[in-house]
C-alpha cells in the first residue's frame, strides 16, 4: 500500500523595506523590515514513518539533502522532541534560490509546522519559532504566520495591518549572496531606528521607506541594475531582502499582468497577491485523514 502524503503550501515573503540601524559585536545586523506573504510559493508534502529516517524524496540540484533546511529542520524538532518519528518529504521547488523571497527559510518553517502536528508533539509557537531561529533569522516569520515589522535581527517580530497590494516579481538571472552582501564595507549600518509602538508602526509610510542593501546590489550586480531601470519607467519597484529579486507593485491584477506581458525576452517573473497571513496556517487547521 502506498503511502499517504499530506501537502501545505510553504509560501515567499517580500520585504517591503529592508532598514539597517546597526551592527551587534558578534559581527549580526540590526534591522528593521516589514515582511509580508504573497500567494505564491514552493509546496511540501509529508509522509510519517515509523523508522525514525528522515527522507527528502526530491533532492535540489546541487543542494546536498544533509544541507537542506527542510531536513535540519526536522532533524532539529527531532532532536528537540526526542521524537523517534520519521518522515518522508516531497518538495516542489517553485521559488528561486539566492532570490530574497525566503523559499529556503519558508521551507523550514513549514516543516516545523507539520511535523508538530503529524508526529503529535503539541510543541507551542514560541517553541517552533525558537528552533527555527537557530536554522536561520527569517524561520520564525514564517512559524508565525503574520505580516509583521521585524526588528533586532529580525526575531522581534510584531503583527501589523498593511495593504495588500498586487505583485509582479521579477527574476535577474543571478543569485546574490546574502552574507556577502552583509559583509561589504561599504553597506549602510545606520539608518535611525524606528519608534516601536503599535501606534507608529501603523503610521508607517512605507514608500518612504527603502532598502538599505538595493544600491549596493545595483552597484555590484548588473542583472539587476538594468532590470531595476527598465521596472522604474513603468512601477513603484524595489528590491526584496538582499535580492536579486525585484518587486514592483499594483492596485489590481490587470495592470500587473499587463506590465508582465512587457518585460524583456528572459526574464522570469510571477505575479501574486500580497497576504496578511500565511495560508499554512489554516491548512495545518483542517482535519487530517
Amino acid at each position: 500500500m502506498s503511502a499517504t502524503f499530506v501537502k501545505y503550501s510553504s509560501v515567499a515573503k517580500i520585504n517591503r523595506f529592508l532598514h539597517i540601524t546597526g551592527q551587534r559585536d558578534n559581527g549580526y545586523h540590526e534591522l528593521e523590515t516589514i515582511f509580508q506573504f504573497l500567494d505564491f510559493g514552493d509546496y511540501l508534502q509529508f509522509s510519517v514513518n515509523t523508522s525514525g529516517n528522515i527522507n527528502l524524496l526530491t533532492p535540489i540540484a546541487g543542494v546536498e539533502n544533509s544541507s537542506n533546511l527542510i531536513v535540519k529542520a526536522a532533524k532539529a524538532l527531532q532532536e528537540y522532541s526526542a521524537s523517534d518519528k520519521g518522515v518522508d518529504i516531497k518538495l516542489e521547488k517553485n521559488l528561486p534560490m539566492g532570490g530574497g523571497l525566503g523559499g529556503g527559510s519558508s521551507n523550514a518553517a513549514t516543516t516545523l509546522l507539520a511535523l508538530n502536528k503529524h508526529w503529535q508533539l503539541n510543541l507551542t509557537v514560541d517553541e517552533l519559532a525558537d528552533i527555527g531561529l537557530k536554522l536561520g533569522a527569517d524561520v520564525p516569520v514564517f512559524v508565525r504566520g503574520f505580516t509583521a515589522f521585524a526588528y533586532g535581527v529580525g526575531e522581534h517580530l510584531i503583527p501589523v495591518n498593511i495593504d495588500t497590494p498586487w505583485f509582479l516579481i521579477t527574476i535577474p538571472d543571478c543569485e546574490i549572496s546574502t552574507a556577502a552582501i552583509f559583509g561589504a564595507k561599504d553597506l549602510p549600518r545606520n539608518t535611525p531606528a524606528i519608534n516601536v509602538n503599535n501606534a507608529v508602526l501603523n503610521e508607517i509610510n512605507i514608500d518612504q521607506c527603502h532598502n538599505d542593501c538595493e544600491n549596493l546590489v545595483i552597484k555590484l550586480y548588473p542583472e539587476v541594475a538594468n532590470l531595476m531601470s527598465w521596472l522604474l519607467e513603468y512601477a513603484p519597484s524595489r528590491l526584496t531582502g538582499t535580492g536579486a529579486c525585484i518587486f514592483s507593485s499594483f492596485q489590481d491584477e490587470e495592470s500587473a499582468l499587463s506590465l508582465q506581458s512587457k518585460l524583456p525576452n528572459g526574464v522570469k517573473s510571477f505575479v501574486s497577491k500580497g497576504l496578511q497571513q500565511s495560508p499554512v496556517i489554516h491548512e495545518l487547521l483542517l482535519d487530517v485523514e
